[in-house]
């Protein structure tokens, strides 16, 4: 008797594999961290071969650690971190290059250059509601073509495929040269730049302006839909595998946003806010991205207004491994305890530009206000308050979008267990702030979308169900500090802007 859901959840920092019973409780899981490779300033590269074969252990090792049978596995979710970029010869199954991380900045000048056809940033946003960007696949895409030798050629031969991270490890798991399926979702097609909003298809016409052959790009299927078996080999073989949803996406149907209004906020390797905006997609004013929340199997999709921010866990991160200030990512808090605030300080972390609201790509990180005052305290203070300011200005992007103010955020991520961030965001956002009994929503999230496809869950009324509150945040600043700290705040993000200078691709080339 199937009586769980496993979840392949392939981050940004590490694989892991969760299993799932019908109540969304984790009773196995196994998880290994993957190089971060970094060969330039601003670029950030994984080694797609090795996340492949974390993928495998940590399946085997969840099973082992549940002392369970693939027999015993429903179905197989997969979640993604997200625009992470990987092109692989279909025969031999090598990657023709490292995968080119989400955070990377290298195809600025490609940026440029697509802005100059014509619209600028806003060049494709009515058509896949994203700003041209570093952060997305497409122009990842482009460089490899572009820049790895003898690439372009083998892609326009049909002899390459391009996929994120959910595709890869799709296409592994069900054989890989003997007949892999080259499949994406919704959620992930629509982080390329090339996904058109409305069909759910991709764009010809853009994929042209980028040089891309459409016959690299995988099959878009829903969400949550039996896409085939896992190859027999494998630890889990021979189970459904019948979910994929970006990451972002997959803490959302774990946190069972599923009505209009309800939104999230992950606290990861970055910040991701995304806010349930039903069937009709809202096409954000103010910075923000509209992306596709889900689609369950033939069902219309569902559509979200998405406030990205590149670094908040990673700063942290950052603190430990480049400066040694810390030794563990947990002793933070204790050294931000020490102080009663900020001692005037503020950093923004602007190591990859600033993504939402801004779409900066010339930012760069500063900490700024500093004195004599200010010592480890404060610093790791103003490290843990970057992410909840950062939070507060996507929020305020929604607000404006949706026209109505958030009432209470649901949380979750790594990050979350900090008391004293998570009531710092209370107190700067003015609202509640709610940790579930589950936080590990992600592949949680993913582990729902495979189990509504195969009958494991009958409907999202057993998603809400399962969900409950663990703890909660409520403001207690007042509104005249939390004021005068956000004015600091927005005044410090200037002084990052125009770092970076920008050339035209005249002057570059």
């Amino acid at each position: 008797m199937a009586s769980y859901i496993a979840a392949i959840d392939q981050g940004t920092t590490s694989t892991r594999t969760m299993i799932f019973d019908h109540s969304g409780r984790v009773v196995a899981s196994d998880q290994r961290e993957h190089r971060q490779i970094f060969p330039e300033a601003g670029w950030v590269e994984h080694d797609a071969e090795e996340i492949w074969a974390n993928t495998r252990a940590t399946a085997a090792g969840a099973l082992a650690a549940g002392d369970l049978t693939a027999s015993e596995i429903a179905a197989v979710g997969i979640t993604n971190q997200r625009e992470t970029t990987l092109v692989w010869d279909r025969h031999t199954g090598k990657p023709v290059y490292n995968a080119i991380v989400w955070q990377d900045t290298r195809t600025d000048r490609i940026i440029t250059e697509l802005g100059e056809l014509g619209g600028g940033q806003e060049r494709y946003r009515d058509i896949t509601g994203l700003p041209l960007a570093t952060y997305f696949s497409g122009p990842k895409v482009k460089w490899i073509l572009d820049n790895v030798e003898g690439v372009r050629e083998r892609a326009e031969a049909g002899d390459l495929l391009f996929g994120n991270m959910d595709t890869w490890v799709l296409w592994n798991m069900t054989g890989g040269v003997d007949g892999g399926l080259h499949v994406t979702d919704p959620t992930n097609a629509s982080r390329t730049l090339l996904m058109n909003l409305d069909t759910l298809s991709w764009d010809e016409s853009i994929a042209a302006d980028m040089g891309i052959p459409m016959s690299v790009l995988p099959d878009i299927r829903s969400s949550s839909e039996t896409y085939g078996t896992t190859r027999e080999r494998g630890a889990l073989g021979g189970v459904p595998i019948a979910g994929i949803l970006g990451d972002q996406q997959a803490a959302t149907f774990g946190q069972a946003c599923l009505s209009v209004g309800e939104a999230k906020n992950t606290y990861g390797t970055g910040n991701f806010v995304l806010l349930n905006t039903g069937t009709e997609k809202v096409m954000s004013e103010n910075g923000l991205l509209t992306t596709v929340c889900y689609k369950i199997g033939t069902n219309a999709p569902v559509y979200a207004l998405e406030g990205a921010i590149a670094v908040t866990g990673s700063l942290v991160q950052w603190l430990r491994d480049n400066l040694n200030m810390i030794g563990s990512a947990a002793e933070i808090e204790n050294h931000a305890r020490t102080v009663e605030d900020n001692g005037g300080a503020y950093f923004v972390p602007a190591f990859s530009g600033l993504f939402a609201p801004y779409w900066r790509s010339d930012a760069r990180g500063a900490i700024v206000g500093l004195t004599r005052y200010v010592n480890k305290g404060h610093l790791a203070r103003a490290v843990l308050e970057a992410t909840a300011f950062q939070t507060r200005e996507v929020i305020d992007a929604m607000n404006a979008d949706s026209g109505v103010p958030l009432k209470t955020l649901k949380v979750d991520g790594g990050m979350v267990v900090n008391d004293l961030l998570m009531q710092f965001q209370a107190d700067i956002l003015g609202v509640s702030v709610i940790r579930p009994q589950v936080s590990e929503t992600t592949a949680l999230g993913a582990a729902y979308a495979a189990g509504l496809a195969v009958g494991f869950w009958a409907s999202e009324d057993d998603i809400r169900a399962n969900w409950s509150e663990d703890k909660r945040w409520e403001p207690s600043m007042d509104e005249t500090r939390r004021a005068r700290e956000y004015r600091n705040w927005k005044k410090a993000v200037t002084k990052t802007f125009g770092w970076v200078e920008q050339e035209s691709s005249e002057q570059q080339g």
